[in-house]
């Protein structure tokens, strides 16, 4: 729920006017004045025009005491970006003071474009104000943020020549200013030649050799100080997770609390995304009770959202999700660490629930926002709320610092729900793009069948100059396993040792083998396993299964099969594929005790559930589905649609039902698929003409996909059907996979 504030009550009037002066009044006047009191409890930008309004009425903007607080609240609150109405009140201010300069340089400073910091400073020198120690600190920031080293060595010039360099938070500055360049040496030489060595100083050397990767001396530092305080602590724990040291931040933090160093916010903060990082689930569960036991961090939002984080990330959604519920007030971070929490454990819909909430509450999504988002949209074939994010993302988030991948998740998006053309308009509209995007365009592209333009593409990013990785091959890869292209397939994947110098990995050789099995090549595909690198796993046996009953080997089904069940025993769609394959070579005894080991296993077989999105309503049916409150009308279409596909002609195939029973009740069972319920509730909440997009859970039966063409030309209607490995696009009786899948 979005924090509101009551409205600012300024005092309609107040006995006080001041006067244009060369000089302010009273400082025990100024502080007193009512209009000043309010700004300590400012947090929007409509108290703070309110306040500012009562300034302007009452005289106090003609004082530089007053202007220089109303700047300062702009540049550090922590509720709005005040820096914008700071430059626009600062522009206004004829002779402005040190103190006014020095607030405006650290709103830059500490703002999205630290360079304008270094801007402002020239404008200063230019109209004769001399810096002071206070106001290079926030100019070295300014170096250390944006890396301009050149300037920043510059500004330690005019600190030596002005004295500054004795002022010990200008000497923390200078240290970090160097450390953040790169230039440690230097950033040591300030420190060795400086007689105001403290702890600040100490923790500044610290934290520069921590953020370049050098831990040791860091560590080293460390280990030199006489004196440490929580924030010594905190950059080296901070320096630990920042160079993937989970294990040993957090032996630094029970070294920390064994040395009785009570922690911080900072430190908890960072512990906590530790133990989420590493999986340490049993010792962030201890930080947390360690929180709740009254140590004074209980309404610390940063740590409750780190904490959603952390069970988020370990598989505890339900904790997670009690956290998000108990807090009084959720900033965006909350929002997003619990919706990417779900996309991480592919909780998609509970993802997307979320969302809908989110934007209910008034919280404004952010680029975070929908990059958890988007997967969730792909997932359930959830087109609508993908192109409302679309608009969105155009709209309000065109600047962001990864804009490239939003378009990259967009593509992603648009692609695996079933709209080819948007992902390519999307990929053609980006001006830079990272070579993610051009593997999302060409993966988009193998699912869809459409294995030339995967080609095309491919060879315009060469000639771009973008250089494919491992990621890039699996894309072409796919791009022939789906369409058949076996020659090419083999050019593919010899070129990536020979002409880019990409070792082949599991992935590589699963779909070499995929294609070698569809092809009936099955002595290859086992001799290229046995020259695989690395074991072969569930996958590789499932698509040599799957081959084996394409092309009736039953022989060598059954090694094959004992094989993956070897690897994946509580694999449920092993012994399935096994018995559809004895099922169709009428081999009932054989099903029978495939199904009497499912069942002394206790092992249930994934049910068959696909999804459809009406009106930004994603719908589930699963076989046999009778829970949806349009059922009755849904089977009522399914008796229309059986009648007219019997009418036309079409026999259904009966050769995967796997029970041993009469034709009539094996096509009675073949009936009720889930993507048939789909299709006819399709049907029957949208305008004739309008293109259906199903999401399927597993590969489409024969039956249903021989269905389907005929549906598609019956109801004039274009079917787009994504099961677990590719598209299907049905139009005119005819489907784009060329009954190659």
């Amino acid at each position: 729920m979005a924090l509101s504030y009551p409205p600012l009550t300024v005092p309609s009037s107040h006995p006080l006017h001041f006067l244009p002066s060369s000089s302010d009044p009273p400082y025990d006047i100024l502080r007193t004045q009512p209009s000043l009191s309010l700004l300590s409890n400012c947090k929007t930008h409509q108290s703070l025009r309110e306040i500012h309004a009562q300034m302007i009425k009452t005289g106090l903007h003609n004082t530089n005491y007053a202007l220089s607080k109303l700047l300062e609240l702009c540049v550090v609150s922590p509720h709005f970006d005040g820096l914008p109405y700071a430059v626009s009140v600062f522009e206004t201010i004829q002779e402005p003071n040190q103190l006014i300069w020095n607030t405006m340089l650290r709103g830059h400073a500490s703002s999205s474009d630290p360079v304008s910091a270094l801007e402002l400073y020239v404008r200063m020198v230019s109209l004769g104000h001399l810096p002071n120690a206070y106001t290079f600190p926030f100019l070295l920031k300014s170096c250390a943020k944006s890396k301009t080293f050149e300037e920043g060595r510059q500004i330690h010039g005019q600190v030596m020549k002005l004295g500054c360099d004795l002022d010990r938070y200008v000497h923390t500055s200078l240290i970090s200013m160097y450390a953040r360049n790169g230039r440690l040496e230097d950033a040591r030489k300030v420190f060795d030649k400086s007689s105001q060595r403290d702890v600040v100083s100490y923790t500044a050397l610290i934290t520069g050799y921590a953020s370049r990767g050098d831990v040791r001396s860091a560590r080293k530092v460390f280990d030199e100080m006489s004196e440490r305080d929580v924030v010594s602590w905190n950059a080296m724990i901070t320096g630990y997770i920042e160079n993937g040291g989970y294990e040993e931040a957090l032996e630094f933090f029970k070294e920390m609390m064994r040395m009785n160093v009570r922690p911080d916010e900072g430190t908890l903060v960072n512990v906590v995304s530790a133990c989420a990082q590493s999986g340490s689930i049993e010792l962030g569960r201890q930080v947390h009770s360690w929180v709740d036991d009254d140590h004074g961090f209980g309404s610390s939002l940063k740590i409750a959202n780190a904490l959603i984080d952390l069970y988020s990330k370990c598989g505890d959604v339900d904790t997670a999700s009690g956290l998000f519920e108990r807090l009084s007030y959720k900033d965006v971070i909350s929002w997003n660490t619990l919706i990417g929490g779900y996309t991480h454990k592919n909780l998609y819909k509970e993802a997307l629930l979320l969302f809908q909430e989110m934007l209910r509450s008034g919280e404004s999504p952010d680029d975070v926002t929908m990059l958890s988002v988007l997967p969730a949209c792909a997932h359930l074939g959830a087109i609508d709320i993908g192109r409302w994010i679309h608009l969105y993302i155009d709209k309000k988030l065109k600047s962001v610092t990864n804009g490239s991948a939003l378009r990259t998740s967009l593509i992603d998006m648009y692609a695996k729900c079933g709209d080819i053309e948007a992902a390519q308009q999307v990929f053609n509209s980006m001006i830079c793009r990272s070579l993610s995007s051009w593997n999302a365009m060409i993966f988009g592209f193998a699912m869809h069948g459409r294995a030339n333009a995967a080609f095309d593409l491919f060879s315009r990013m060469r000639k771009n100059g973008v250089e494919p990785d491992d990621i890039t091959f699996i894309g072409l890869l796919s791009a022939c396993s789906h369409s058949g292209l076996l020659d090419l397939g083999r050019h593919i994947f010899k070129s990536m040792t020979h002409e880019y110098n990409i070792a082949p990995k599991l992935e590589h050789y699963g779909c070499m083998i995929d294609l070698l099995g569809h092809s009936g090549l099955f002595k290859e595909a086992e001799e290229m396993i046995q020259r695989m690198p690395v074991e072969p796993d569930g996958v590789i046996w499932c698509s040599l299964l799957k081959a084996c009953k394409k092309h009736g080997n039953l022989e060598l089904a059954e090694s094959f099969a004992q094989k993956l069940i070897k690897i994946e025993p509580e694999n449920s769609g092993s012994y399935v594929l096994l018995s559809n394959i004895y099922a169709t070579a009428g081999r009932w005894e054989d099903v029978a005790r495939i199904r009497a080991i499912l069942n002394g296993k206790r092992l249930k077989k994934v049910p068959g559930c696909s999804s459809i999105e009406i009106d930004s309503v994603v719908h589930e049916f699963i076989i046999g589905d009778k829970l949806h409150p349009q059922s009755k009308e849904i089977y009522g279409m399914l008796e229309e649609i059986d009648v007219l596909l019997e009418e036309a002609g079409f026999v259904p195939d009966t050769s995967e039902v796997l029970q041993e029973m009469e034709e009539e009740w094996k096509e009675g069972a073949l009936r009720h698929h889930s993507e048939k319920l789909a299709i006819a509730f399709g049907l029957i909440s949208t305008k004739p003409g309008t293109k259906l997009t199903i999401v399927k859970n597993l590969r489409v039966c024969r039956n249903c996909h021989e269905a389907t063409k005929l549906i598609s030309k019956i109801y004039k209607r274009e079917i787009v059907a994504r099961d677990r490995t590719r598209f299907h696009h049905f139009s005119d009786g005819v489907c784009s996979c060329c009954d190659y899948w």
